[in-house]
């Protein structure tokens, strides 16, 4: 299980979806294609993925979560 997996894990699924909606809309691809990208072995790190205030956001829960 990759970082964001483990992070997911830890937080509500609502805001596990918003995270992973964000990262489909930008890079325009399915919700289900974007949460493969992110959890799959060897992916970048999940603020890599993030844009807008949502990555702030990401950034400051991961925080909060003892990830950065």
């Amino acid at each position: 299980m990759n970082e964001t997996a483990k992070f997911f894990a830890m937080i509500d699924a609502d805001t596990a979806t918003e995270i992973v909606a964000n990262i489909a809309r930008h890079y325009d691809v399915s919700p289900k294609e974007a949460l493969y990208e992110v959890t799959a072995s060897g992916a970048e790190h999940l603020l890599d993925y993030v844009t807008g205030p949502m990555r702030v956001a990401t950034s400051l829960l991961m925080k909060r979560h003892g990830m950065g």
